[in-house]
């Protein structure tokens, strides 16, 4: 089995055993004039070293192009990555697969193809296609995760990876996944740099945050430490610690560190789709959220995991239709050129 590069100080992380203690507290929503603003905190030439650190960091030529479960073993599915067509379909073996988009024959759209003994079937006239059989169809590097899908394919400034890099994840047989995704008119780069100010999250999302703090002491440009609860209703919430970093230039991953559910991560990816007919960029964010917990509990919603996710995931849409409108205002200041907390 084929393993992920890591940071090297990424480590699998865990409550301790022991008698397991309510994790919530009761936090009452603050009325809106008493709550807080944060800007004072979220100093633009924090947010931007942070920002630089992350975009220096080389992907290798990866991109996320969807959740694994999207793909089955009997037909294809295309994607679109820098303007680049892509059809994705699993060999004999189950194992990713991926080549261009469009059929070497005539062109066709290699979508929602048949794929019989690890090959895909054009819809068209039935060219059967895979690794090897043509030279004027070559294919590209794929990785399957357990979680995400990737593809590797010619980036530029960037080198080419065997793998993609990201943190250590908890043991996927005692968690369960969840994977949204939302297109935006921005491009990768904003995606991360809302991710990067996590000061907005109490006073832009109070229905999900409460209590926010970044611990200076224990954050830098490569890490950011963050006390924070998550809200389960106006009254009540789960207070963690948790750290937010950058394995690559695309992706910043959140990782709770502290609290319910040590150990668990949301993994946050960006991947350029090319530009729409206006000739703005589109980019389509990526959200992977992969849930862990030792209680006896957890365990039971692992067995209804599929009934769960999509309360997990309508939460997570939830979050970034309002953080995409951050990310989309972004891109728009930049290509109006105005600069803000310069």
């Amino acid at each position: 089995m084929t393993t992920l590069r890591t940071t090297p100080d990424a480590a699998p992380i865990g409550r301790p055993a022991g008698r397991p203690v309510n994790p919530l507290r009761r936090m009452p929503a603050e009325p809106r004039d008493h709550l807080a603003g944060t800007w004072r905190q979220a100093r633009p030439a924090r947010i931007r070293k942070a920002f630089e650190v992350a975009q220096g960091r080389d992907p290798g030529g990866w991109h996320v192009v969807g959740g694994s479960p999207d793909l089955g073993l009997t037909r294809s599915v295309t994607r679109t990555v820098m303007g680049r067509e892509v059809v994705l379909w699993r060999g004999e073996n189950g194992v990713l697969q991926a080549g261009p988009g469009a059929c070497p024959h005539l062109g066709a759209l290699l979508e929602d193809c048949e794929v019989m003994h690890g090959q895909v079937y054009c819809r068209w006239h039935g060219l059967a296609l895979s690794e090897g059989v043509r030279r004027d169809w070559l294919t590209f590097p794929a990785h399957d995760d357990g979680v995400l899908l990737w593809v590797r394919l010619p980036t530029e400034g960037e080198s080419l990876g065997d793998l993609p890099v990201i943190t250590s994840r908890p043991p996927m047989h005692q968690s369960f996944a969840t994977v949204i995704t939302l297109r935006g008119r921005c491009e990768p780069q904003d995606i991360i740099a809302n991710r990067l100010d996590p000061w907005h999250g109490t006073w832009y999302h109070p229905y999900a945050f409460s209590d926010l703090t970044v611990d200076d002491s224990a954050s830098s440009d490569e890490v950011l430490t963050v006390d924070v609860a998550f809200r389960v209703s106006k009254r009540w919430g789960v207070p963690v610690r948790a750290e937010f970093t950058c394995p690559d230039a695309r992706t910043i991953v959140m990782t709770i560190m502290d609290g319910e559910g040590a150990g668990s991560v949301v993994e946050t990816h960006a991947t350029a789709l090319g530009t729409d007919d206006q000739g703005k960029p589109v980019t389509v964010m990526t959200e992977a959220t992969i849930a862990h917990s030792p209680r006896k509990g957890f365990q039971v919603a692992r067995a209804v995991a599929g009934l769960i996710r999509p309360a997990v995931a309508a939460t997570q849409r939830q979050l970034w239709v309002d953080d995409m409108a951050y990310a989309e205002r972004r891109w728009l200041l930049r290509d109006r050129g105005e600069v803000y907390g310069a």
